[in-house]
């Protein structure tokens, strides 16, 4: 049977650094067979958790899915369906876009539970025993020492941690020190080294896509569930 991969790109830029890796996963898990769809976030009409609870009432019907009735719920069904999910997110300002996060949490609220597994202890999963394993891209234009002098780690592996616990199974690929303009010359900025930029993104970034590409045949390969 062949599988699915939803990819979905939580970065206002449809063909910019963050959408470049994620169509480079979209190509690796294509490559381990997979049938893809690359949704842009920012196209859709949606906000975050409502904290309306009808995922948690007793006799809910929702199946893990958010209940609420708008442009994300057919693509949190497809999610839900898949055998990957792939997103990636720019950081600003020490934090995943705001996209980013509105659809993490409408995808993870409804597949929780407070109600505790006293089988095996902790919180129990609300998709049974399916795992759905789920990448994570983060790119910015902080280099990677930086990044950890300011705790970005920190911050970003947490929304990781939160998928793999809800998800089942979740990693990530860092992008650093990216470029945060096609063309400086357009633009007041004299903070970054523009040659040093170039340099990266010749050196590194397909370091980066390489990784993606992995990241995407991997998830793919992963068979949970069988």
């Amino acid at each position: 049977m062949t599988k699915k991969v939803i990819i979905l790109n939580g970065s206002p830029r449809r063909n910019f650094n963050t959408a470049k890796l994620l169509k480079e996963a979209q190509r690796g898990a294509e490559a381990a067979g997979a049938q893809t769809e690359f949704i842009n976030l920012y196209d859709l009409n949606f906000k975050g958790c409502m904290s309306c609870f009808a995922c948690q009432r007793k006799g809910s019907t929702t199946e893990g899915v958010c209940a609420i009735r708008d442009d994300l719920k057919p693509v949190l069904e497809k999610c839900i369906d898949a055998d990957a999910i792939i997103i990636g997110t720019p950081v600003y300002f020490s934090y995943p876009t705001g996209i980013f996060r509105s659809f993490v949490e409408r995808l993870m609220f409804p597949n929780h539970t407070y109600m505790v597994d006293k089988e095996h202890g902790g919180l129990k999963r609300r998709l049974g025993d399916r795992i759905i394993p789920t990448g994570v891209i983060f790119t910015m234009n902080c280099p990677e020492e930086m990044a950890k002098g300011i705790n970005y780690f920190t911050i970003l592996d947490e929304n990781v941690s939160a998928l793999n616990h809800i998800m089942g199974y979740a990693e990530s690929v860092y992008s650093h020190d990216t470029k945060q303009f096609a063309d400086f010359s357009k633009y007041n900025c004299d903070l970054f080294d523009e040659n040093h930029k170039n340099e990266v993104q010749q050196k590194q970034f397909p370091i980066d896509m390489e990784k993606s590409f992995n990241l995407g045949k991997k998830l793919t390969e992963m068979n949970f569930n069988e």
